[in-house]
């Protein structure tokens, strides 16, 4: 075979978590697959947003939890080893190399190229090398774009001069800055000034909006919003940057202008104020599509634009659900549509079906890690009203629960649960409060489910769990 043109079944264009799934799937679907990455395989999630970003919080969450455990509070009430837990960080993305990504890769035996992959017409994709050589990859059945999403930075003048962080800054840095400031209100901005302020540094987050994580409840947001200023963070909402300048050249202090002509230095500024799509530079020209786009596609993951179906979109870059877990989920689905579509085999896109991703409009699980944390899953009370579902809003104070008294004196937590009045079912449930993350699950499970709200009441929760908030629920719908 010529070494600068070879054939696959499928080419996969990112090797993140999405592309490595997708893969996979159609490796194991008998299908020859070939994965083409131009950073670190397991991509941005692996190494600048969640996993070290979890770690950095980790720590924080646990010493929040423990000083209000009875007899720990003297053991605990201490500034964090600041070394302890970037070194803990360290640990957790591999300090930055993915040869564990690339054994696992091998194992389920996928072809790996690293480079540039560009599209270059239908079914044919042009990869740089690092050494710059070129070589042409044809794929016989499909071509799966999952380059994810990179920042959305502001158009802000000489902004590049500033060297601001983005997400990858924040969950990379190797010291605490003296004071950061964070632009956003997003999940980004409100789990780094958690993480970061725990760690030392003063942090004042600068919020164009009313509110915090605008997409959740907003008990969700307010309940955030007190613990951050709880903290020390100094929250400050309705304001909007306008310029920033480094003062004293390229190490200097970050001078901040604010649009009702306010000022405030910080050492560093974290922009977390939305992703955009890695698409600008993979040749989507050379198909008839805008570079830069969100790439558009129907519930299997063709992309609607493109004729005779052989492009696929999986992930962040769909614009579907931003989530690491969704575009896993996304490419399990799409990889067995490949396979099932190359094999000549029928497709099932029925609702819940086999070769559709019901989830992303019905079932999307988030957990946001700050202190407290907040956990949801389907819709919101206003998703409900501007998409016309009748729901019965049911509220309970998880501290209530005998299990919450258990985890932490003076407990506050709060659950939402949305049961459509037609159906009979649960349509949404959000908790807020220490430790909810795992009680996520069993929420997603009810939604994708559809299970009758009276067949839950036999869904027994152990005692003395926080997990009894379910029965609360349910008996304060029942009334």
């Amino acid at each position: 075979m010529n070494d600068t043109h070879r054939t696959y079944d499928v080419v996969v264009i990112g090797a993140g978590p999405v592309g490595e799934n997708v893969a996979e799937r159609t490796h194991a679907a008998g299908l020859s697959t070939v994965i083409v990455e131009r950073e670190l395989l397991g991509g941005e999630c692996s190494y600048w947003a969640c996993e070290p970003s979890k770690a950095l919080l980790r720590p924080t969450l646990a010493r929040a939890d423990a000083l209000r455990v009875p007899g720990l509070k003297r053991a605990v009430d201490r500034p964090l080893d600041v070394a302890a837990v970037l070194a803990h960080r360290d640990d957790i993305v591999r300090r930055w190399q993915d040869d564990n990504h690339v054994a696992w890769l091998e194992s389920v035996s996928v072809d790996l190229m690293r480079g540039h992959g560009r599209l270059d017409g239908p079914r044919q994709v042009v990869v740089t090398t690092p050494d710059g050589e070129t070589v042409r990859l044809s794929a016989r059945h499909a071509v799966a774009v999952c380059t994810g999403t990179g920042p959305a930075m502001p158009d802000l003048p000489h902004l590049d001069d500033i060297r601001p962080w983005t997400n990858r800054e924040a969950t990379s840095a190797d010291r605490v800055p003296g004071r950061l400031a964070v632009v956003g209100g997003g999940v980004v901005a409100v789990e780094m000034a958690t993480a970061w302020r725990a760690l030392g540094a003063q942090v004042t987050m600068l919020v164009r909006g009313s509110g915090l994580i605008a997409r959740m409840e907003p008990f969700a947001g307010e309940m955030v919003a007190d613990a951050l200023r709880e903290a020390g963070v100094d929250l400050r909402f309705g304001a909007s940057v306008t310029s920033v300048t480094r003062e004293g050249g390229a190490d200097g202090e970050a001078r901040i202008t604010l649009a009702d002509g306010g000022q405030l230095t910080a050492e560093e500024i974290l922009f977390a104020t939305g992703r955009a799509p890695r698409t600008g530079d993979i040749g989507l020209e050379t198909i008839g599509l805008t570079p830069g786009d969100w790439l558009t596609v129907d519930d299997t993951f063709r992309v609607s634009a493109v004729t005779d179906g052989w492009l696929y979109a999986v992930g962040d870059v769909n614009h579907r659900a931003l989530l690491t877990h969704q575009g896993k989920y996304q490419a399990r689905i799409a990889g067995a549509v490949i396979g099932a579509r190359a094999h000549g085999e029928p497709v099932d896109d029925s609702k819940w079906g086999p070769h559709v991703a019901t989830a992303d409009s019905e079932a999307v699980p988030q957990v946001i890690f700050t202190d407290p944390e907040v956990a949801a899953v389907g819709l919101t009370t206003r998703e409900a009203e501007r998409t016309g579902r009748r729901v019965k809003v049911v509220d309970y104070d998880i501290g209530r629960v005998d299990g919450a008294a258990q985890y932490a004196k003076g407990y506050r937590g709060k659950a939402r649960m949305l049961v459509d009045t037609d159906r009979g079912t649960v349509a949404g449930v959000t908790f807020v409060g220490p430790g909810v993350a795992e009680l996520l699950h069993s929420a997603t499970i009810a939604v994708t489910t559809e299970a009758p709200v009276e067949r839950l009441w036999h869904a027994v929760p152990a005692f003395p769990t926080i997990s009894e908030v379910w029965l609360r629920l349910l008996e304060t719908y029942r009334g």
